[in-house]
């Protein structure tokens, strides 16, 4: 299934997220710059709704692994602690926090099969979003995640 996200940035008028109704456009754009740093870090203000504009596929957890099996590149953006607790055999790990900093390190499959998981989707949505953005032409979140998987009964590694 193929996914298509609207980056949306809406602020409630006089909310310290968005000001009340800025006519100034270069203000306007230092807050929508602001808004996404801020979700980038983890620490966007409940007074704004963002998502990303992306071009991505969702894949459940079989058809990630097999896909895993046939080449892609697994990728998990969850922290390490999570990572280390149990994660997908043969998958990579980048956590969300620094997958701008560390595209280099995948640049190699831009155009190869790239599957993203996290622990139930989300962070792998966004990930798969800036990844999709980034110019990665075959990206596929799947969905629910760590939680699916292990529930599907699919192989967990440990640390």
């Amino acid at each position: 299934m193929r996914g298509r996200a609207l980056l949306v940035i809406r602020s409630r008028a006089k909310t310290p997220c968005g000001g009340a109704r800025q006519h100034d456009k270069a203000a306007a754009m230092q807050t929508r710059r602001t808004v996404i740093q801020s979700l980038l870090a983890g620490g966007l203000s409940a007074c704004c709704m963002v998502s990303f504009a992306a071009d991505f596929g969702t894949v459940d957890v079989q058809q990630g692994q097999a896909m895993a099996r046939q080449g892609a590149l697994l990728l998990d953006v969850r922290e390490q602690s999570e990572y280390d607790a149990g994660h997908a055999p043969g998958s990579t790990l980048i956590p969300l926090g620094q997958l701008k900093n560390r595209l280099g390190e995948i640049g190699a499959h831009q155009n190869k099969p790239v599957v993203v998981i996290c622990r139930s989707g989300n962070r792998s949505a966004q990930a798969s979003g800036i990844l999709a953005q980034q110019g990665f032409r075959n990206v596929h979140n799947v969905q629910g995640g760590m939680l699916a998987w292990e529930k599907a009964g699919l192989p967990v590694e440990k640390k």
